[in-house]
């Protein structure tokens, strides 16, 4: 069983009288075409490289990984804009042979190929290399924010751990207290039953576990805050407010501008 298959370029239609007409021949498209047709994705350990023998087709590997870096060439990263561009941008049409993949699909080769895609920038740098694109004497190093789906609720330090901690304490002894007060609450209409307290008595001693798991995390970690989202995702001081963000480094080349190198932290 093969791969779900685009049409043929050359194929006749309406308009244009092929699809490969709709990309000039200096287009920078065809690079990305001709640079990731040449790449052996089962090396660089891709999901689905090798031809699944069961099940439907999936997508190819390569035609998803065309998709990613024309996003990232142009700035487009929601996985909805690029399902989106495979509909109505003629670059795209031409760049995977009028294949439409959802967003889902899209989000996941994303999610299932993190360190697949790390191994393809290793790559495209030895090319680069190759062809004496750095000059190898002067580079750039310069640091971005880029702000994480970790939320502010989400992170935490050991202050706002112990402050979690004390609420749910507080709380806790509160009902504990009305449960000893039985006859009293019974007496009373506005006040909840045994029943009800002993559950709330719950849902609050699970989330006080859940707060001291991160906080035996925070301690092992030797870190000042803990992110539960994304883990690596910090506070940061960004255009004047502060926000759960990554801080990527790049080294650029001053010979080409280049690339050479990235560090998230």
């Amino acid at each position: 069983m093969g791969y779900i298959k685009g049409e043929d370029r050359n194929q006749t239609i309406l308009f244009p009288e092929s699809i490969d007409e709709y990309v000039s021949d200096n287009n920078s498209i065809r690079i990305i075409d001709e640079y990731i047709n040449q790449l052996n994705l089962e090396s660089l350990q891709f999901n689905r490289a090798v031809t699944p023998s069961l099940g439907r087709p999936p997508y190819h590997p390569k035609d998803m990984l065309k998709l990613y870096l024309y996003g990232y060439l142009n700035r487009i990263r929601s996985s909805r804009r690029l399902e989106q561009e495979a509909i109505r941008n003629l670059e795209v049409i031409w760049l995977l042979r009028k294949l439409k993949p959802d967003f889902k699909t899209i989000a996941d080769f994303r999610k299932d190929n993190k360190r697949a895609l790390k191994k393809v920038f290793r790559d495209f740098t030895r090319l680069c290399d190759e062809w004496e694109l750095f000059g190898k004497e002067l580079v750039a190093i310069d640091g971005s924010k880029f702000r994480a789906c970790n939320s502010k609720k989400n992170n935490y330090n050991s202050k706002k751990l112990e402050r979690h901690l004390k609420y749910l304490d507080e709380k806790i002894e509160k009902y504990i207290q009305e449960l000893d007060q039985g006859d009293r609450a019974e007496a009373s209409l506005k006040k909840p039953d045994a029943h009800t307290i002993k559950e709330r008595i719950q849902q609050l001693k699970n989330r006080r576990e859940k707060y001291t798991q991160y906080q035996s995390k925070l301690k092992q970690s030797g870190e000042n805050e803990i992110s539960t989202t994304d883990p690596n995702s910090r506070l940061m001081a960004n255009h004047n407010n502060v926000e759960v963000s990554y801080n990527v480094q790049t080294t650029v080349d001053a010979k080409h501008k280049l690339i050479a190198d990235f560090k998230v932290t």
